[in-house]
C-alpha cells in the first residue's frame, strides 16, 4: 500500500518537511493548511517541489465547521470552499478533508448536515475534487465514524466519502469492526496515529500526545485490517500531533515514521518483511574509555578476568561466566569519561537479522575489517548505540572471539556473576519513543508498559523491551537532571545466584557500592514482612529489594565511572521486572553521590 504522512507531523518549514519526507522514502504527503499559509512557496511551487521529490499530494486539510449551519453561515462556508478548491487545483490536490463541525451554531440535524455536505460535494466535483468527511472525537454533534457514515450515506454523492482516523475512533472507545460494513469505495482516506493510553481531555490528548503506530497502546493494526477487508485501497497515511516530534530533527522523525508504517503493514498482514530474528541474549557489552585503568580495576574487583586482547585494535576482552565486557581504549572522549557504546547480541542467524534491520531502515554501521578479522555486522540504534549480531562458540559460524589473542591478566577470584541480566540505555528525551519502536520492530522484542516515576529533578520515564523468554532484556530510560539536558549514565546489570555472597566478595575487593538512605530500609520494613535478619543484611550491604506475585528481586549498584555504572541482580521465582519501584531511590542516591564528588575507589 502507498505510504503518506501529514506535514503537521514534522518540524521545520514546508520545504524542509517535504525534503525529509521524500528522503525517508514516502510515496505521498498530506498538505496541512497552516504549513502552506505560513510558507513563502506558492501553490504552484509546492506542486512542482513535491513532483520533483517524487511525492504525490494525497490530501489537503483541514476544512472546518462546514455542515449543519444556518443558511447565512452556509453561504460564507461555500464561498470559503470555492477559494480552497481553486487553491487545490493550483496544488494539484484532488481530495479535501472536512472535519465534523465543532461550531456552537451547528445544529444536531443529520438531514441538514447531509444536504449541506451534498451541496459541497457537488461544487467540489465541478473542480475534479472529492470530499473526505471525518468525525472528530470532540465533534459537536458528530463524533463517531458510524455516525459520519450515516450522514455520508444519506447525502449520497459520488464525490463524498469518509476519512477514517484511528485516533478519533480508538480514543473514543469505538469498535472498528463496523468499518467492514462500509463499502470500500466510500472509504476515501485512512489517517493513522497511535497514542499512549491516558485519562485526559480527548482534544488535548490528540493535539499533544499522538505518536506513530507501535509507540502507543492502540490496536492500529486491527483497524487497518478492518479497512482493508472493507475494500479500502488508498494510502496508509500518518497524521500525528506530537510536541516532541515537532521539535525534533525532521529527517530522523520521517525515517521513524516510515519504519512504523512498515512494521504496521507486517502486523496488519498487508505487507511482508524479512521475519524477525529475536536475539537470545548478550554476547558482550562494549565500553569505550580513553583511560581504561579505572574500569580495569573495577572489573577485576567485580570478579572479571582479562582473557584476551584484540589482534588489531586496542580492545580487551574481560569475562566472568558468560558475561563479557569489551574495553575499548580508542575513540572515547576523555572529557566525558567511559561510556557504553555497543552491544553484542546473540543471534541465531546474523545475516537474516541484518536483512530485517535494513528493511526497517536501520542504518548499517560501516566497519573496516583488517586482515583475517571475523565478519561482524552491526546497525545503529536511534541513540547511536551499535548493535552487533553475533554467534558465539558456534562451530558452523565464524566466532567474533577468534579476533582476540589470549592475554590473561592477573589472576583474580570470581565473584559469582554468571551473565548479563539486562542493560539500561538512557535515551535523549526526543529519542525515547523512537527507541521503543526500533527495538520492538527491528529486533522483535516485546515492550512492557511504559512507567513514569518521580525523579529528584523531574519525570523519569522507562520502558523495557525483552525477548519472550527473558534472555535479552533492555530498559530504555529518560531521566532529566539539572544542567545536563537529561543526560544520565548507562548501566549494565550482571546476574548472580547469591547476591549476599557476591556483594560481600566485591566489597572485600574494594568495590564502592552506591550508599543508600536508612529511610529506604525503614520503608522497606513497613512495605514487606521481611525476616529481621534478612532486612539487617540488606541494610548492611546496601541491597535493594522488590517483589511481585511471581517472585523476588534483589539488586545493588556500583558507584559511577564516567558515564557507566554496574548493577548486581538476583532474581528468584518468576520475577520479570527491574525493580522500578526503587529507581527513584537509586537516582536520588546517585545525585547525592555526584554532589559529594563520590567516585569509584577502584
Amino acid at each position: 500500500m502507498r505510504k503518506s504522512i501529514a506535514t503537521v507531523s514534522l518540524s521545520g518549514s514546508l520545504s524542509e518537511k517535504l525534503t525529509a519526507i521524500a528522503a525517508a522514502g514516502f510515496d505521498g504527503v498530506e498538505i496541512f493548511e497552516n504549513d502552506l499559509i505560513a510558507g513563502p512557496l506558492s501553490p504552484e511551487e509546492v506542486r512542482s517541489r513535491t513532483a520533483d521529490l517524487g511525492l504525490t499530494i494525497e490530501l489537503y486539510q483541514p476544512f472546518r465547521d462546514f455542515e449543519a449551519v444556518p443558511e447565512d453561515l452556509l453561504a460564507g462556508n461555500l464561498r470559503r470552499a470555492e477559494h480552497k478548491f481553486a487553491l487545490m487545483e493550483r496544488l494539484g490536490a484532488d481530495l479535501m478533508l472536512v472535519c465534523s463541525s465543532v461550531s456552537p451554531r451547528a445544529a444536531d440535524d443529520d438531514a441538514l448536515a447531509a444536504a449541506q455536505l451534498r451541496r459541497l460535494a457537488e461544487r467540489a466535483a465541478a473542480h475534479g475534487i472529492r470530499i473526505a468527511y471525518e468525525a472528530l472525537a470532540w465533534g459537536r454533534h458528530v463524533e463517531t465514524y458510524d455516525h459520519a457514515w450515516r450522514i455520508v450515506k444519506e447525502a449520497d454523492h459520488p464525490a463524498l466519502g469518509l476519512c477514517l482516523d484511528s485516533f478519533h475512533i480508538l480514543s473514543h472507545g469505538g469498535d472498528p469492526r463496523g468499518i467492514e460494513d462500509i463499502p470500500g469505495d466510500k472509504l476515501f482516506f485512512l489517517q493513522l496515529a497511535d497514542a499512549p493510553l491516558m485519562a485526559m481531555d480527548v482534544l488535548q490528548w490528540s493535539r499533544h500526545y499522538r505518536c506513530f503506530p507501535g509507540q502507543g497502546g492502540f490496536d492500529v493494526a486491527g483497524l487497518v485490517q478492518h479497512a482493508v477487508r472493507a475494500g479500502y485501497t488508498g494510502p496508509l497515511s500518518l497524521e500525528v500531533f506530537n510536541d516532541v516530534f515537532r521539535q525534533a530533527d525532521a529527517g530522523r522523525t520521517a525515517v521513524d515514521a516510515l519504519r512504523s508504517l512498515l512494521s504496521l503493514e507486517e502486523a496488519a498482514q498487508t505487507g511482508a518483511l524479512p521475519a524477525p530474528v529475536v536475539p537470545s541474549g548478550f554476547a558482550f557489552a562494549e565500553l569505550a574509555a580513553a583511560d581504561p585503568e579505572p574500569l580495569r580495576g573495577l572489573l577485576g574487583a567485580l570478579g572479571f578476568a582479562r582473557t584476551g586482547r584484540h589482534t588489531g585494535k586496542p580492545v580487551e576482552l574481560w569475562q566472568q561466566g558468560t558475561a563479557r565486557i569489551l574495553l575499548n581504549a580508542a575513540g572515547a572522549d576523555r572529557r566525558e569519561g567511559p561510556g557504553l557504546v555497543a552491544l553484542g547480541l546473540e543471534t541465531p542467524e546474523p545475516g537474516a537479522a541484518v536483512r530485517r534491520a535494513e528493511s526497517l531502515l536501520a542504518p548499517v554501521v560501516p566497519r573496516h575489517r583488517r586482515g583475517q578479522e571475523v565478519p561482524l555486522d552491526a546497525v545503529a540504534a536511534p541513540d547511536g548505540t551499535e548493535l552487533f549480531f553475533c554467534r558465539t562458540a558456534q562451530r558452523d559460524h565464524a566466532d567474533w572471539t577468534d579476533d582476540f589473542a589470549a592475554a590473561p591478566g592477573p589472576p583474580g577470584a570470581a565473584a559469582g556473576l554468571s551473565h548479563i541480566d539486562h542493560v539500561a540505555l538512557t535515551q535523549p528525551w526526543h529519542h525515547f519513543d523512537s527507541a521503543c519502536l526500533f527495538y520492538r520492530s527491528v529486533l522483535g522484542l516485546r515492550p512492557d508498559e511504559s512507567l513514569e516515576l518521580a525523579d529528584p529533578y523531574g519525570l523519569f520515564r522507562s520502558r523495557a523491551v525483552a525477548g519472550a523468554d527473558g534472555g535479552l532484556r533492555i530498559a530504555l530510560n529518560v531521566a532529566p537532571g539539572p544542567g545536563d539536558q537529561g543526560a544520565r549514565p548507562q548501566h549494565i546489570a550482571f546476574a548472580t545466584d547469591d547476591i549476599v555472597a557476591t556483594v560481600r566478595r566485591v566489597r572485600a575487593a574494594g568495590v564502592a557500592l552506591l550508599p543508600l538512605s536508612d529511610n529506604y530500609y525503614d520503608d522497606l520494613e513497613a512495605r514487606h514482612d521481611l525476616d529481621p535478619r534478612t532486612l539487617a543484611t540488606l541494610r548492611e550491604l546496601g541491597i535493594l529489594y522488590d517483589r511481585d506475585e511471581d517472585g523476588e528481586f534483589w539488586h545493588c549498584y556500583t558507584a559511577t565511572v564516567g558515564r557507566v555504572f554496574f548493577e548486581i541482580v538476583q532474581r528468584t521465582g518468576g520475577y520479570r521486572g527491574y525493580g522500578a519501584r526503587n529507581a527513584t531511590v537509586r537516582l536520588a542516591a546517585q545525585r547525592a553521590a555526584e554532589q559529594r564528588g563520590n567516585t569509584a575507589r577502584i
